[in-house]
């Protein structure tokens, strides 16, 4: 499968997902700034289906970021959490962030987009995103392919080798090969 058609595939899998969808309308009304959502709101509807299950992964949250450098203020961002928990107050919480001030918090230098901000998520299948334009069509932002993601592979980013330990944390706590087993982690042994 090339990138083209795990593009595809990625955008009909979200298409066929009837909350991903209402979810993705919820946001795009908010009308934001170079917007989507990320994690696993895409990365686990591809594990699942890789993995053949019929269940799916339920949402632990729904990462939402943006990049809007006029307003950085967290409050800005608890205000959009609560919009959206009016809207759609049966799904997981809502994680709102602004790649314009993200970048602090992470020691990173400032990120120029959303794209950007993505590059210095910790691992490669995690830095997929998934943005509703006009109508129904789906704009995937992957700043390291689709690759990983849909070869059940978990290795850290190019940025993140820098901060190992974290990565190491956080698979760690994710133990995702609980519910994927055919998951290759990338453990980078020293």
């Amino acid at each position: 499968m090339d990138e083209a058609e795990r593009r595809r595939t990625l955008t009909d899998l979200i298409a066929a997902d009837a909350q991903a969808m209402a979810i993705l309308r919820a946001v795009r009304d908010l009308g934001l700034n170079d917007w989507v959502i990320g994690a696993g709101f895409a990365r686990n509807r591809v594990w699942d289906w890789l993995s053949g299950r019929t269940d799916k992964t339920p949402f632990a949250d729904i990462d939402v970021l943006y990049h809007d450098q006029a307003d950085i203020r967290v409050e800005r961002e608890k205000q959009l959490e609560e919009r959206l928990r009016a809207v759609m107050p049966d799904v997981p919480p809502w994680s709102v962030k602004n790649q314009a001030r993200m970048h602090l918090r992470n020691g990173d230098p400032p990120y120029g987009s959303t794209e950007d901000a993505l590059r210095f998520w910790l691992e490669t299948p995690t830095c997929v995103a998934v943005r509703l334009e006009g109508g129904s069509s789906l704009t995937i932002l992957a700043p390291h392919g689709l690759a990983d993601l849909f070869s059940l592979v978990v290795r850290p980013t190019p940025s993140d080798r820098q901060r190992i330990e974290a990565y190491r944390q956080r698979m760690v706590e994710k133990n995702w090969t609980a519910r994927w087993p055919r998951l290759r982690i990338d453990a980078l042994r020293d």
